[in-house]
């Protein structure tokens, strides 16, 4: 026995986890598919980003507003905000099960809208929708893996659902592609959404309810019978005694504060253990997104254009290759997240994610110093000059160097070199029809970024930022949340979390491309760098270690209180131990 256990933790890793999904499978079973939620989230926020190319090709609005591509975006997480608090509350009051088939419902309608949207803003209806579905599943399904789970590989099993969210993100990059060349390319990429919510809604019907869930609600029968499809029958009634006793203890609250809604929540934050366990909760899922994630995964393709590759599709398949590389690190985090433990690999992946922002800084701020320069007369060879920038002639007689950033700055077009795309350029007004005339020359149009001859180094920095986040940050937070909440706080606890990481989702998809205007990509990078760098500051001394103890011991270790290793005071000799 161990603090926590039943089970030794310490030498507990993937090969533990294989070992007893491969003699009980009905565990896998109900980690796949409660899973697909964290697919849902995944495929929405990959499809979206090559999707937004070509709404923008046929909604001329749309690519002539940075604000209606940002609301597009960040509409889904708006949705998600609302969906995780009415997450928390359905997981409280009709259980896990039905409120994961309520966000299929819904998910599977907003993608039918989007689908068949006649104008922008009903794309930007469907994509409310199916944030609503996607806020709710996104905390549902971890805690619903995390209470089927027993506790030894915990930590592996809720990371199947970062696994199927990077799963998720991968799929709707080779979707995207396959669609490139057929008519209705972005209603076929966002239609195909419907399909996962379907596959989970039919699944999830012969599937049973947490156990926790049903003995908390004195479904006690009902509940011991789906432990004993997931324990050893040796080990269920340690498990039950443990339920029996978290039970308990919440009755008795319950009776001394009441079972409203505004007394839990009053009481979240008036309870010790509970506070504590909302201060880690709520720092991590803040930290998942203001380390920029979003802005690589939302806007991966963006970003791909803005290191200098300007074609849509040359665009899609190398974000296909950083989606790839979330995918393994996410593999990577099951494969350790039980051994190592989900404060390490956090921690470990912070330091990746600085180091990797400021590099993307560095490349993006010496790419833009490289830009290729305006020739005045390669833009005046359009229709007689008709077509050049509106500012170039006044701006480039004062300046010594009008470069292609420069003219993109204006809100106009590059017109690349036709024998060398890194010489001089033509400099021309930003529309369909000059783009058109660009292209007849067999020259490569630009409009986000410029021709760079480092631009690859950007890739290969995206590349590897992301294999530091996605062991780490992009699913210990999900575990964290999954299992650090006592039963009676849990469904409400992690909605409040829920709420926060989709606030400061949406926060930071709503404004990136803002920011880059503002700031340039550079200066968004080394943004998003600082915040890391309190973020890790924040986790250091709020997070503790959860990796292998049952819920009932983490809350007692949170009463107790959590000091940083390097913080506390030695024992001497003489010391009671």
């Amino acid at each position: 026995m161990v603090e926590g256990g039943v089970v030794g933790t310490e030498d507990a890793d993937f090969s533990e986890c294989w070992r007893v999904s491969w003699k009980t499978p009905y565990i896998m079973r109900l980690a796949f598919s409660a899973g697909i939620g964290g697919l849902l989230f995944g495929y929405d926020t990959g499809n979206i980003s090559g999707a937004l190319l070509y709404i923008r090709d046929d909604i001329e609005k749309v690519d002539k507003s940075t604000f209606l591509q940002e609301l597009i975006v960040s509409m889904t997480v708006g949705g998600a905000i609302i969906g995780a608090a009415f997450g928390g509350v359905g997981n409280d009051k009709f259980g896990r099960k039905k409120t994961i088939l309520a966000a299929d419902v819904v998910f599977f309608v907003g993608a039918i809208v989007m689908a068949l949207a006649p104008t922008y803003s009903v794309i930007i209806l469907g994509r409310f929708l199916v944030g609503l579905g996607v806020g709710m599943a996104s905390m549902t399904a971890p805690l619903y893996i995390s209470e089927v789970s027993p506790a030894r590989i915990r930590g592996a099993l809720v990371s199947t659902n970062g696994l199927l969210i990077t799963g998720g993100q991968f799929l709707a990059y080779l979707i995207n592609l396959a669609f490139v060349k057929t008519p209705g390319t972005w209603r076929w990429m966002l239609g195909v959404a419907a399909i996962p919510p379907l596959i989970q809604f039919l699944l999830m019907l012969s599937l049973p309810e947490s156990p926790r869930w049903l003995y908390k609600e004195d479904k006690v029968e009902e509940a011991k019978a789906i432990l004993a499809k997931i324990y050893p029958e040796e080990e269920v009634e340690e498990e039950i005694r443990a339920l029996r006793d978290s039970v308990e203890a919440d009755h008795k609250m319950d009776e001394h504060t009441g079972k409203g809604m505004m007394t839990k929540l009053k009481g979240a934050f008036t309870d010790v253990a509970i506070r504590r366990a909302l201060y880690a909760g709520i720092t991590v899922q803040v930290a998942q997104q203001f380390v920029g994630i979003n802005t690589v995964l939302y806007y991966s393709p963006t970003i791909v254009q803005f290191a200098g590759y300007a074609s849509n599709s040359v665009a899609l398949a190398l974000s296909l290759v950083t989606s790839g590389l979330n995918l393994v690190g996410t593999f990577i985090s099951m494969l350790f997240v039980d051994r190592y433990g989900r404060r390490r690999l956090m921690i470990i992946s912070m330091f990746g994610i600085i180091f990797f922002l400021l590099a993307l800084a560095v490349v993006f701020h010496e790419a833009s110093l490289q830009s290729p320069n305006v020739d005045l007369v390669e833009s005046r060879k359009f229709h007689g000059g008709n077509n050049t920038c509106a500012d170039l002639e006044s701006t480039a007689l004062q300046s010594s160097r009008f470069s292609c950033v420069k003219c993109l700055q204006h809100s106009c077009g590059f017109c690349a070199n036709k024998q060398n795309t890194y010489q001089p350029g033509a400099c021309l007004a930003d529309d369909k029809q000059v783009e058109g005339f660009c292209k007849a020359d067999q020259r490569t149009w630009f409009t986000e970024g410029c021709p760079s001859k480092i631009g690859f180094l950007a890739v290969v920095c995206l590349g590897l930022y992301i294999i530091f986040y996605a062991p780490g940050m992009g699913t210990a937070p999900w575990i964290v949340n999954s299992e650090i909440y006592p039963l009676r706080y849990r469904g409400i606890g992690g909605g409040i979390a829920a709420v926060a990481n989709w606030t400061s989702n949406l926060i930071v998809s709503l404004t990136f491309l803002s920011m880059v205007e503002a700031f340039t990509i550079a200066g968004a990078f080394i943004f998003f760098a600082m915040v890391s760098f309190v973020a890790l500051i924040f986790i250091y001394f709020l997070v503790p270690e959860t990796k292998g103890l049952q819920m009932e011991d983490i809350e007692k270790m949170l009463r107790v209180g959590f000091t940083p290793s390097l913080f506390r005071k030695k024992k001497t000799a003489s010391s009671p131990a």
